[in-house]
């Protein structure tokens, strides 16, 4: 069971917002209270988290429903049911299983993630904010700082702000390895004309995490705003070398930045 529980993380994670996993928070799959002793459900979860992976939906969605006749008391099936369904765009679909998996395990912190980016993606701001930190709250629950970025993340992208720097900074005293939290807080002090604290939220990102064209692109801004032109020629360096075809990439040639 535990395999299928981390691939459930990993699958969550290529839902989230478009951040900087790429990298992930997801829901962290950290309960373990999701449990079935029929093989034939767990190995055909296993088989659609795997397709899923690879962008087989159609063989995904298959292995997924033959999970679900194996055994329909099994939460994680509905959760990556919702997950896949969300990833083909049929929200009304992943919303029920979301809401299925809840209603079969109300304390999986996983299920409530992904519900709860669901409802971000609809807009249902409130209702996101309050499975955030329902999630956060369950004392089982040995992460709750993916909950509370998570939470953060659906604020700063729905131009909230002051409540996503709120959150970032409540997740980053929990565990200051958070890799969205830090890139978000990056572009949070440079909107906030703060390049120095950006500096130090970029390394501390680069210390953790692989850079991503967009990580580049708030690193050559943050040292532009400094005046290191050492620094500004590293970053751009990297973003050409690794990144050509990237929208950043376009951006720093479009300013002229070598």
């Amino acid at each position: 069971m535990r395999s299928s529980l981390h691939y459930l993380f990993c699958i969550g994670c290529l839902l989230l917002l478009n951040t900087a996993c790429n990298q992930t928070i997801s829901s962290g799959q950290n309960i373990k209270t999701a449990q079935t002793t029929n093989d034939v459900a767990l190995s055909n979860l296993e088989l659609g988290i795997e397709y899923m992976k690879r962008g087989s939906y159609e063989k995904a969605l298959e292995k997924l429903m033959r999970a679900k006749e194996a055994d329909e008391n099994y939460s994680p099936t509905y959760n990556a049911l919702g997950l896949l369904y969300q990833q083909l765009g049929e929200v009304d679909k992943a919303e029920t299983n979301f809401k299925k998996a809840l209603r079969i395990n109300n304390n999986d912190s996983s299920t409530m993630n992904n519900y709860g980016r669901l409802l971000c993606q609809l807009r249902k701001l409130k209702q996101a904010e309050e499975v955030f930190l329902e999630a956060s709250k369950n004392p089982l629950y040995e992460t709750p700082e993916i909950a509370i970025t998570n939470a953060g993340l659906c604020a700063y992208n729905n131009d909230d702000k002051q409540k996503a720097e709120n959150y970032f900074r409540q997740a980053l005293q929990l565990n200051p390895r958070i890799a969205p939290a830090l890139l978000t807080m990056t572009e949070i002090s440079l909107e906030q004309n703060k390049a120095l604290s950006a500096r130090g939220y970029i390394q501390r990102y680069q210390e953790i995490a692989r850079h991503t064209p967009k990580s580049l692109w708030l690193g050559i801004q943050t040292e532009q705003e400094l005046g290191d032109k050492d620094a500004v020629s590293s970053y751009a360096l990297l973003l050409k070398n690794t990144f050509p075809d990237s929208r950043e990439a376009t951006l720093l040639r479009e300013a002229g930045i070598k």
